[in-house]
């Protein structure tokens, strides 16, 4: 079994503090969130999880310290993280979660997912322009959700009446089989088959939501998108997902983020490129051009003696880091227009330069 200080990647002195900004720094690159569907992501996230439930705790750390894994292997070989749901360990260090950022953006937190608390999760995806990523901008989605029926107030039961309690399950939505072996007492914890895990029946359901206590509808919903986004990112709007009755908490709202494809820009990072192409005089004389950028065109010098393929430099004129005040910069490579049409007298001038300049063939190594 891999050792806790390993898995956080923390020294064995470390300070609460530390441990506590390590298992941050390991939840977010293995949030189930940014690793869907990625079972090793999910489990290096279930251990990290174990790791700082141990080394979180004085007294815990000092018996992993002493006897290591053996300290807890009357609790299972350990913490049980590896057997948990994802979302009791958020309810676990719902306080690491929300102080690291995950409820706003690339790694929202989650809450409880048990079948009668919590609605699923909604996924879109928002293609954005670069100019669109410079600045950041509202954009108003409108999304097809599960939201609480309007006749029965999320309750599923028809007029005058409501929902009883299980007599299956005594409300609790949850069948217990105790059995006795020789490891001592296992607990079988399954659904309620009557209630499908709600705890309560519904005798008279309602006509217009069959009973389900939901109805399909279209929500309008205006999204802050912050500058510096990039393909792959996404954000997490809590409660914007589905909803499965009353007294339920809301599924999230997790928006996807595509760029578009730019007529004249090429972006790699924060930085952005893009071609220039100018006539042999400019190369040889220098001159000033207007190069247009994402936020209007600037003045940029050409000096003298430039020479084709060269890489010019507009500094602080790309895109900017997300939650970070730093912009890449906008990168102009130049390139000497050959003419393919010219008159005599342009012809008489390039074959007098061609002479003065004794044009000759040259070779060097390619690259």
């Amino acid at each position: 079994m891999e050792d806790y200080y390993e898995i956080l990647g923390v020294s064995k002195d470390a300070t609460q503090s530390e441990i506590k900004t390590a298992y941050r720094k390991v939840a977010m690159k293995y949030h189930p969130d940014k690793n869907p569907g990625n079972s090793q992501a999910e489990e290096k996230f279930k251990a990290a999880a174990e790791a700082y439930s141990i080394l979180s705790d004085n007294n815990k750390r000092g018996q992993y310290d002493q006897f290591g894994h053996a300290a807890f292997s009357q609790q299972g070989g350990n913490g049980g993280f590896h057997h948990m749901d994802l979302n009791d360990i958020f309810d676990h260090f719902g306080d690491v979660f929300s102080s690291s950022g995950f409820g706003d953006i690339f790694g929202g937190s989650r809450g409880r997912n048990h079948q009668n608390s919590r609605g699923s999760d909604l996924k879109i995806t928002i293609n954005l322009k670069l100019e669109e990523i410079l600045i950041g901008v509202t954009k108003t989605v409108k999304i097809k959700r599960f939201e609480p029926c309007e006749h029965c107030q999320g309750s599923g039961a028809g007029a005058n009446s409501e929902p009883k309690r299980c007599t299956t399950c005594q409300g609790s939505g949850e069948i217990r089989q105790v059995q006795r072996s020789i490891l001592g007492q296992i607990v079988n914890v399954q659904p309620c088959g009557r209630c499908k895990g709600k705890g309560q029946v519904i005798l008279n359901p309602c006509s217009p939501c069959g009973g389900a206590g939901v109805r399909k509808k279209t929500a309008t919903i205006e999204l802050e998108i912050p500058k510096g986004v990039s393909a792959g990112n996404y954000m997490t709007q809590k409660g914007e997902g589905n909803h499965i009755g009353n007294s339920s908490v809301p599924g999230n709202l997790i928006v996807y983020f595509e760029e578009m494809d730019d007529k004249l820009y090429i972006r790699e990072g924060n930085d952005i490129f893009l071609s220039c192409w100018i006539q042999y005089p400019q190369a040889v004389f220098g001159t000033n051009i207007e190069v247009p950028t994402l936020s209007g065109k600037v003045k940029l010098k050409v000096p003298a003696g430039t020479i084709s393929g060269q890489v010019l430099r507009l500094r602080g004129k790309g895109l900017p880091e997300l939650n970070r005040n730093y912009y890449g910069d906008q990168l102009i490579k130049i390139n000497i227009e050959t003419p393919k049409k010219y008159n005599k007298q342009t012809r008489l001038l390039l074959e007098e330069l061609s002479e003065e300049l004794k044009c000759n063939v040259n070779f060097d190594k390619f690259n």
